[in-house]
Order: C-alpha cells, then sequence, then structure tokens
C-alpha cells in the first residue's frame, strides 16, 4: 500500500453476519482497504453511511426490510455513491444485479456457487480488485428516463451509404451494461452486424441479450458456435466463452472457444478485437467502452493497425476510464469521444 494514500473506506451491506465478517477479512487483507462498519439492513445502512462517510459501499442484493434495489435506487437519486453489488449466481440473482446495474452500481462479485472453499482467494481477488475500480469511478445521481430514450436517437438518421459490408466490434466492462444499451440504441434499423464482448459471468449474459433485444429495433441475441452474422443483429460473447469471428466463403461467422483466460477474462475483449483485426477484406469498426483494466486496448490497437476505424469512450462519460483510458495511452483509438457521439462515428458519420 502507498503510505501516502489513505485506504479506501467501505460500508458492508448484508444480513448475513457470517458474510459480513468474511467481506470484512477478506477486503482488509491488502492493507490498502478499511472496513469502517457494516449494516445487516438498508435502514441501518442509511444510518451508517450519514455516520461514517464511506467511500464505497457493497450491497447483497436480496435484504430484509428494504430490499436492494429499491433501497440502490433511493441512494443513487438522493446520495449518489460507488456501489458493488455482491450477487447470487441465479437466474433470479443476475435479474437483480442488471437492474442494479441499470441504476447506477459500479460493478458486482457473483458468489461463488460451489466448491467456495478452493475458489475463496479467487472471489476476495476479485471483491478487492472492484471495490478499488469503484473507490475512483464517476457515479452520477439517477434521473429517471422515459422508456423510448434510448432509441430515440436512431429514428433521427438513417445509415450512411457507405456503410454496407461494415462489422461493429464493442468491448466493454464496469459501466458498460449501460452503456452498450446507449450506443446499440442510437443505431438504425439495417445496421451492420454488431458483436460485442461485455465481462459478465455465465447465465449473465444471456439475459442481458434478452434485455437488450427487448428494447428494438436491432435482434440482439447470445452467440452461438457457427452463428451467420447479419445485418441489423447483433452477438454477445457468452460469459464463458471466447468469442472469435471467422471469415470463408464471403461470410462471417461466431466461433466459440473455451481456452483460458486472457486478461483474467473470459470472454476477453482482446480476443474478440484480435479475431476481428486478421479478417480480410472487411471493413472494422470497433469501439472500447467504459471498464476496469487493460482487457482490449492490445486488441484496439492491432484493429487500427489494421486499417479498422478505431474509438474509446472519452472519461467524462466513462464510469471507469481503466480499459479505454488504456488504449488512449497505447494510441490505439483514432478517436476519443463521448458516449453519445460513438454510434455515429462507428457508421462513419
Amino acid at each position: 500500500m502507498d503510505a501516502s494514500r489513505e485506504p479506501i473506506r467501505v460500508l458492508i451491506v448484508d444480513d448475513s453476519a457470517l458474510v459480513r465478517e468474511l467481506l470484512t477479512d477478506l477486503l482488509a487483507a491488502d492493507g490498502d482497504i478499511r472496513v469502517v462498519g457494516t449494516a445487516a439492513d438498508p435502514y441501518l445502512a442509511r444510518q451508517r453511511i450519514k455516520e461514517l462517510n464511506p467511500d464505497v459501499l457493497t450491497l447483497d442484493v436480496e435484504m430484509p426490510r428494504m430490499d436492494g434495489i429499491s433501497f440502490l435506487r433511493n441512494l443513487m437519486r438522493l446520495r449518489p455513491m460507488p456501489v458493488v453489488m455482491i450477487s447470487a449466481h441465479t437466474r433470479a440473482g443476475a435479474e437483480t444485479t442488471l437492474d442494479a446495474l441499470a441504476l447506477g452500481a459500479v460493478d458486482f462479485v457473483a458468489k461463488p456457487d460451489h466448491d467456495l472453499v478452493n475458489r475463496l482467494a479467487e472471489f476476495a481477488a476479485e471483491i478487492r480488485s472492484k471495490v478499488r475500480a469503484a473507490a475512483h469511478s464517476q457515479v452520477r445521481r439517477l434521473v429517471a428516463t422515459g422508456p423510448q430514450q434510448a432509441t430515440a436517437a436512431a429514428a433521427d438518421w438513417s445509415l450512411p451509404d457507405h456503410a454496407g459490408g461494415h462489422l461493429i466490434a464493442l468491448g466493454a466492462s464496469a459501466g458498460g451494461t449501460e452503456a452498450i444499451r446507449a450506443v446499440l440504441g442510437a443505431l438504425p434499423v439495417g445496421a451492420p452486424p454488431v458483436v460485442i464482448c461485455q465481462h459478465l459471468p455465465a447465465l449473465f449474459t444471456r439475459l442481458f441479450a434478452q434485455r437488450l433485444n427487448a428494447l428494438g429495433p436491432l435482434v440482439v441475441r447470445e452467440a452461438a458456435d457457427g452463428d451467420l452474422l447479419e445485418s441489423g443483429c447483433v452477438y454477445i460473447a457468452p460469459g464463458d466463452r471466447h468469442l472469435h469471428l471467422r471469415a470463408g466463403g464471403g461470410q462471417l461467422r461466431c466461433r466459440l472457444d473455451d481456452g483460458p483466460a486472457v486478461n483474467r477474462h473470459k470472454p476477453s475483449v482482446d480476443v474478440l478485437f484480435e479475431s476481428a483485426a486478421r479478417l480480410p477484406d472487411q471493413v472494422v469498426s470497433a469501439a472500447l467502452l467504459t471498464g476496469m483494466g487493460r482487457d482490449g486496448a492490445q486488441g484496439l490497437l492491432s484493429l487500427r493497425r489494421a486499417g479498422a476505424r478505431t474509438i474509446a469512450q472519452d472519461e467524462a462519460t466513462s464510469l471507469v476510464w481503466g480499459m479505454p483510458g488504456a488504449a488512449v495511452k497505447l494510441e490505439a483509438a483514432q478517436w476519443v469521444l463521448p458516449l453519445d457521439q460513438i454510434a455515429r462515428r462507428l457508421l462513419g458519420d
């Protein structure tokens, strides 16, 4: 730990005394994080926040007296602060976690659903790294929006004539679920095929794809091995597989593999971007969006060297400027743009 820096102050909100004790021990292990308090429910949490003024909150998605989502909604509206959700690796837990990310939670950690003893070190490292990233995130006050706001921009302009034959590739991590939703919502009907790597576990990616598909007008699905890439369709890398792109017979297809994690991630943005950079005779536009770490930065550089259009989301609109910031340092991005300008640039407008 840097002696010149104050430890990150964390408040743990969880109804389980055992979990509160475990998280306290895990977070304090490296010395740069200090748990300043705990709360067994959201009502106690409100008081603890006023008393302790923590830098980051960890929040269980399932809480007594007031559910975690209702508490988070009120918190982000009245006193926005960085929140890392603690999620169950179940369908209900995944749905609730995606709701939390939409409300402004920085990130989440899924509790190991099996073999806790052997996976405890991995879980501990993940939660510490995400709390550190959350402490430096740019959290914004929650503002209510209408259900059509995300897709309204798509009706305002048409696909440029020269966009035919393009492929769009997106990569994101912390804050990325909402950033991706914003980009896709600004793409018109008939947009080039879009391939996405968002750091989410298995099950979460399928539910995320279903949510995006319900927004329209693009067809969004979790990618399957052998899928043919078609205009107006979006393919999201499954949460436990790398997504590659393969060309043949004038067509592009998805190929999934179960290889080792890259940059500690599976799926990895670098894997997707590097495969796109190797495609022959393909016009690629790629954007690296908000996220923690460096995954995707090297892949974006490979794409730029291969002649692709490359974009990094700017710091002002990124929840966490780790991944796009790393790409900017490598000079991998031709453009560094706010979120609301990325869709147009992807299409060459």
